[in-house]
């Protein structure tokens, strides 16, 4: 009997696909990594729930401004020259957080995580899609997609696992952070190098990303979803941990960590288990399950339910996961390779943006309404207008 050897071509190329795919997970494990250390540092540092929802939004905010370049930089010149520098500055932060002492000091490594993140969503993941090949678009933008939940919820796990054992966290969680970046620099420092686009020269100057007309409305369909979805996320990220402590008296850093990650196990195993469905649909069910989790927030600070928390975690992570999916689907369906990228920018800034105010703002109305009255008011306006966006994507995108 003749065993037929495996295609040296296609085992290579899956090769780097796992690479591409990694670098992404390494940034986003480190992007959510602080979040059950953020009661351990606001107990030894002395700020208020408002300047630690500004902690968070630094990273929303590096985001944002590395997107106005990165999609169309990576478009230009290519994903690696592009993502290989997003990921030393992942390890640069690091060890920013590893070192800090200070709130300046979070903020600053929080602002440069969310400049490797924005390289990663707009350079990193495009580079999945792009090793997956023509004829496997759907499947390279689910394999991007997941790479990013996983990463996202490695973090917090990692993060609660360590908290448990030692009082004294900080250093070993970002240690293994600096492991995995750098296992991600090596992979990815082996990929061929991609072409830059003919006629490629000068420096791309920060400007929103432009998006053909006729596919405005395909970004536009995912932000719909996709945005309150990553809105509910931020919630449980930033202020999660003190909800837990201020509402269920609960100040476990393992179960802050656990949560989060379950979030992001819960959009991983959605877009898994719903892949086959048409994008309306996918939009459909994202956008129900961010205004179930905003419900079962509310009845979480009436009832100090922990099953209600996690319940509205895991439907918040669906509701991200599925938005995700359905607006990098359209994307990758619609968008020529050569503005991918720059589409893949415009798709995060539209998500991004939102998610930072409300969760700023809802740290500061807690800080002066109460915890209560702060996230009840966050969750009556993120339930909202998650079902006046989802609407509308459901219907743009059933119209094809």
């Amino acid at each position: 009997m003749t065993i037929a050897s495996a295609d040296p071509t296609r085992v290579r190329s899956r090769w780097q696909l796992g690479r591409a795919a990694w670098a992404v997970t390494a940034v986003f494990a480190l992007s959510n990594s602080p979040t059950p250390l953020y009661v351990y540092w606001q107990q030894a540092l002395g700020f208020s729930p408002g300047v630690l929802t500004v902690v968070f939004a630094a990273y929303i905010a590096g985001l944002v401004l590395t997107l106005l370049v990165a999609g169309r930089a990576a478009d230009r010149y290519g994903r690696k020259r592009v993502v290989v520098p997003g990921i030393v500055i992942a390890l640069v932060s690091a060890v920013l957080f590893t070192l800090a002492h200070d709130v300046t000091a979070l903020i600053v490594a929080r602002v440069l995580v969310g400049i490797a993140v924005g390289i990663m969503v707009s350079a990193g993941m495009a580079a999945v899609v792009d090793l997956a090949g023509d004829g496997r678009r759907d499947a390279g933008s689910m394999l991007a997609s997941i790479a990013m939940v996983i990463g996202a919820g490695l973090g917090p796990l990692l993060s609660g696992l360590v908290s448990a054992v030692t009082d004294q966290p900080v250093v070993p969680v970002f240690a293994v952070n600096v492991l995995l970046l750098v296992l991600a620099l090596i992979g990815y420092l082996g990929l061929p190098a991609d072409r830059p686009a003919a006629g490629a020269s000068g420096v791309p100057w920060p400007r929103l990303p432009r998006v053909a007309l006729q596919h405005r409305r395909h970004v536009w369909s995912g932000v719909g979803v996709f945005a309150p979805g990553l809105t509910a996320t931020s919630f449980v990220l930033s202020l999660g941990p003190s909800l837990l402590v201020l509402v269920l008296g609960n100040t476990s850093p393992l179960l802050a960590g656990g949560v989060a990650c379950a979030m992001f196990l819960a959009a991983t195993g959605s877009q898994l288990l719903l892949r086959q469905l048409a994008v309306p649909r996918l939009f459909a069910f994202g956008t129900a399950s961010t205004v179930l989790a905003m419900g079962a927030v509310v009845l979480t600070i009436v009832t100090a339910s922990p099953v209600l928390f996690v319940a509205s975690a895991l439907l918040a992570g669906t509701g991200q996961g599925l938005g995700q999916l359905g607006g990098l689907r359209l994307i990758a369906r619609h968008v020529a390779g050569g503005r991918r990228a720059e589409a893949n920018a415009a798709l995060n800034i539209g998500a991004y943006l939102p998610a930072a105010a409300l969760t700023v703002a809802t740290g500061y109305a807690a800080g002066a309404w109460g915890m209560p009255g702060g996230v009840t008011a966050l969750a009556a306006t993120l339930a909202l207008l998650g079902l006046v966006l989802g609407v509308g994507a459901h219907r743009r995108s059933a119209a094809g």
